[in-house]
């Protein structure tokens, strides 16, 4: 049977019936545009590991220090390519995914021409007012946005000071997408690196701002590792990361019942995937407890039902799952596998809706082939 998956669409891949792959959510809306001249990365890709890394950058020795379970390397800005304090964030398997430049002095935008473009067509995430120690030229405090872009699986962002006719540069970050709430420009330990604190006198006092999670940074971290494992963020599922990170997020806990209802949800997928059912089952019934009105859950629920041979209990999932979202069009191909000996006329039915449902979205292809064939055939019984 086929389980709902979230956060990153990706190519499907023919799943033999009833094995219980994922598919993509509905596409992204169109994304804001994210062309810029200035070059940050260079050689530089998420995703890299940490001697990729490592060779891309001969002659420099980073300065290396703990970032929770994984390591931050720092490239001071007298030794970096860009000119600026470089930061490259890596998990604990090694792999980079998120990076930080920050331009203490400011970089003036006057010459980049198409990032200032793409700036003037974003609209402001966040807005605030910023003191920044080292730009003497400048009011002691002054108005500051953070501007978000990016593609299917990253995010960066732009942290820039000054109105659109004279702007500078502060931080630009890039991360994959599930750390993307651990690499806002906004939290503190990053604002902190642009201004000197101790020296601070007058105006606004700046200690509330960019305030951490209230969630444990470890939670925090261990998710999104998971995250970036479990959905392929970096090319390829891993799926004993993903169920060591779960493992790991749920030690260190979460306050909050939408991120532990998640967390039970996507434990409950990482065992499945490992053919432990029962703790799957076990997990998905937890988030259902904290969050009853999920979806994506009721139908992953059904799919280790059916795999434990409860085919009941996984009908009357997928069956909810609909009732809770008529146009959910995994969930109405799971209703038609499961009736399509016992009631072919009403499977004809949820398969053409599924179909319809899905017409024109690339990755369901396969999906929806297979669809096709099973319609002709129950006709033609």
């Amino acid at each position: 049977m086929y389980r709902q998956r979230s956060l990153l669409p990706f190519l499907f891949a023919v799943c033999v019936l009833w094995a219980g792959c994922e598919t993509p959510p509905p596409a992204r809306p169109p994304l804001p545009p994210s062309e810029s001249d200035l070059d940050l990365l260079g050689p530089t890709k998420l995703c890299d590991s940490r001697q990729t890394f490592l060779a891309a950058h001969p002659g420099v020795i980073p300065h290396t220090q703990a970032w929770g379970s994984g390591q931050e390397l720092q490239i001071p800005s007298e030794q970096s390519r860009s000119k600026s304090d470089e930061s490259y964030f890596f998990d604990e398997d090694g792999t980079l995914v998120g990076m930080l430049f920050v331009f203490r002095s400011g970089l003036d935008l006057a010459p980049y021409k198409t990032l200032r473009y793409t700036l003037s067509r974003l609209k402001p995430s966040l807005e605030f007012y910023l003191t920044v120690a080292q730009l003497a030229d400048r009011q002691n405090m002054e108005g500051s946005t953070i501007y978000d872009t990016g593609d299917e699986k990253t995010t960066t962002r732009y942290l820039v000071l000054g109105d659109r006719s004279n702007q500078r540069l502060l931080e630009a970050s890039f991360t994959v997408d599930p750390y993307v709430k651990l690499f806002s420009p906004y939290r503190k330990e990053f604002l902190d690196r642009l201004r000197d604190t101790a020296q601070h006198t007058g105006g606004q006092h700046l200690d509330t701002q960019g305030a951490e999670d209230k969630e444990p940074f470890a939670s925090l971290q261990q998710f999104a590792r998971g995250q970036t494992a479990q959905l392929a963020y970096c090319g390829t599922k891993n799926q004993v990361i993903a169920l060591d990170a779960y493992q790991k997020a749920s030690a260190s806990g979460f306050t909050g019942t939408v991120w532990q209802a998640e967390l039970h949800h996507r434990l409950g997928v990482s065992w499945e995937a490992a053919g432990n059912l029962e703790k799957a089952k076990s997990e998905l019934l937890a988030s259902l407890a904290l969050r009853p009105n999920s979806p994506e859950v009721v139908n992953n629920l059904g799919a280790v039902y059916w795999k434990l041979g409860e085919k009941k209990n996984a009908l009357a999932s997928f069956e909810k799952a609909i009732l809770m979202r008529p146009n959910y069009a995994i969930a109405r191909f799971n209703v038609a596998e499961a009736i399509a000996d016992d009631n072919p006329r009403r499977a004809i039915t949820e398969y053409e809706t599924y179909l319809a449902l899905v017409e024109g979205i690339l990755e369901e292809t396969d999906r929806a082939a297979l669809a096709q064939k099973r319609v002709q055939a129950l006709k033609h019984q």
